[in-house]
């Protein structure tokens, strides 16, 4: 099944300019998907919601804003590795997390020893992971539909 790398992060979850609240977020990185991190936002009252997208994209957005579609990521001031800014979009939905920088860079460097950025394709059994992910997620589509 491959090697993980797991953390807990407490991040804001902000709602309004005046309202925001602590949640608790599940970090997860696997061998199995070594280009993705997965994020599981456990909001009250709803179930746990799991994003999952580039793991590069999450080291680019700690240092800088980046992302142009569903997922963006930038750091709140320009004082390197202070807080960042996480805004996931669905339609015209939109969630908006902000996080302390130093969790993020520590599980990120978790993720880097146990595949260095750039290694993702030398992992001999990823186009066989890849393959059974998209045929369950076509299955699941199909199912749905």
């Amino acid at each position: 099944m491959g090697e993980s790398v797991q953390a807990e992060v407490m991040m804001s979850f902000l709602v309004s300019e005046e309202l925001s609240f602590r949640i608790p977020v599940e970090l997860r990185y696997a061998t199995r998907d070594p280009y993705a991190v997965r994020l599981t936002f456990h909001l009250p009252g709803d179930a746990p919601v799991t994003w999952a997208f580039g793991r590069e994209l999450l080291v680019d957005g700690v240092g800088r804003p980046c992302g142009d579609g569903d997922v963006r990521i930038a750091p709140v001031d320009p004082e390197p590795l202070a807080e960042v800014l996480i805004r996931l979009q669905v339609g015209s939905d939109q969630a908006l997390f902000r996080s302390s920088a130093a969790p993020l860079v520590a599980f990120l460097d978790r993720t880097d020893k146990l595949v260095p950025l750039g290694q993702e394709g030398a992992l001999a059994d990823f186009d066989t992971h890849l393959d059974e992910a998209l045929d369950r997620i076509l299955a699941e589509e199909q199912s749905a539909g």
